[in-house]
């Protein structure tokens, strides 16, 4: 029996698949909130896909600097928030429609979120 991949090694191992689970499910959804978030001295464009049944948050973030990153939080058996950050590579960018790019690019020069079509998000 294959072990069970744990959240670390699903988000390090599978980040591009990931990605495109949360671009599908963004590109469906009538409304999408493209959200500006800080913290410290960070600052970020995020969009969030909320798998309530898993208790589970997939997130692609653009970070100044032109920083891709997948963003993955989960509750632990404690009943803790865990969150995982991973770089995501060129290829995996690559699968991060044009369209979203360009309006996570947006709303982190603009510094304000943007509530979108999300079929306007797949070209």
């Amino acid at each position: 029996m294959a072990k069970k991949k744990t959240y670390e090694e699903l988000v390090r191992d599978q980040s591009g698949t990931l990605v495109e689970q949360i671009v599908t499910a963004v590109v469906k959804q009538k409304s999408v909130d493209v959200s500006f978030e800080e913290e410290d001295d960070q600052q970020w464009a995020i969009v969030k896909l909320y798998k309530e049944a898993e208790d589970q948050e997939m997130a692609i973030r653009l970070q100044t600097g032109d920083k891709w990153i997948l963003q993955f939080g989960y509750y632990d058996e404690d009943d803790e928030f865990i969150e995982l950050l991973q770089p995501l590579a060129p290829v995996e960018i690559d699968r991060i429609p044009q369209a979203l790019q360009k309006v996570m690019r947006k709303v982190l020069a603009g510094e304000e979120g943007l509530r979108v079509p999300g079929g306007l998000l797949g070209r």
